[in-house]
């Protein structure tokens, strides 16, 4: 869900960079804003007990994350975490829901923005839910591909690294490594350049 950048600054929002490796929140944390990423890509992230890291989501230019705990109230479950430098507008919550007042169009917008996000977290849980490795990997990459115009096998350059996607899908890196080789056999994925292309 994108909302216009001149509705955002004319709400008062403000433009903020962040550097890689920095939190824009973290787990705990009060949700005061509505955050837009304008460039870089950050993931939204959370630890088990034995500090095993699990990626909740990639978010990357143009795209909204977390704003449902703006209607909740709830505390953030979760960090987000700039992975290259990110330059992310940032709204007030009051500022954010007066201007869905002021334009039901564009909390239509919102809710199905919400939505979205919704269905992609179910299917988050169903794909790693499953027993399979590789069922988990090609779940995810199938997920990142299908927001990309061009669907030729090996045209998507995927955007994780080995350790990212093995946080995202559950699974520990060294079994993430070979089953990407084990993919890569099957030509169902290609590597080039230690570079995954799907």
């Amino acid at each position: 869900m994108v909302i216009q950048q001149n509705h955002l600054y004319s709400a008062g929002a403000e433009c903020i960079t962040y550097k890689s490796g920095e939190y824009i929140f973290q787990e705990g944390d009060s949700p005061h804003f509505y955050y837009q990423i304008i460039t870089g890509q950050l993931k939204l992230n959370a630890y088990n007990e034995e500090g095993k890291e699990f990626i909740l989501s990639i978010v990357s230019d143009g795209e909204s994350f977390a704003e449902s705990f703006i209607f909740s109230g709830q505390l953030y479950p979760m960090d987000a975490e700039a992975l290259t430098e990110c330059t992310i507008l940032r709204l007030h919550k009051n500022n954010f829901l007066k201007l869905l007042e002021a334009s039901p169009q564009l909390y239509f917008n919102v809710c199905k923005g919400l939505s979205y996000h919704l269905h992609n977290q179910y299917t988050t849980l169903h794909r790693n839910s499953s027993p399979k490795p590789a069922d988990r990997l090609l779940g995810l990459l199938s997920h990142l591909k299908n927001s990309q115009q061009e669907k030729r096998a090996y045209s998507f350059l995927v955007p994780l690294t080995r350790q990212q996607l093995a946080s995202c899908t559950g699974i520990c890196v060294e079994t993430a490594i070979r089953t990407i080789k084990t993919l890569e056999r099957q030509n169902i994925l290609k590597i080039k350049d230690r570079k995954i292309y799907f």
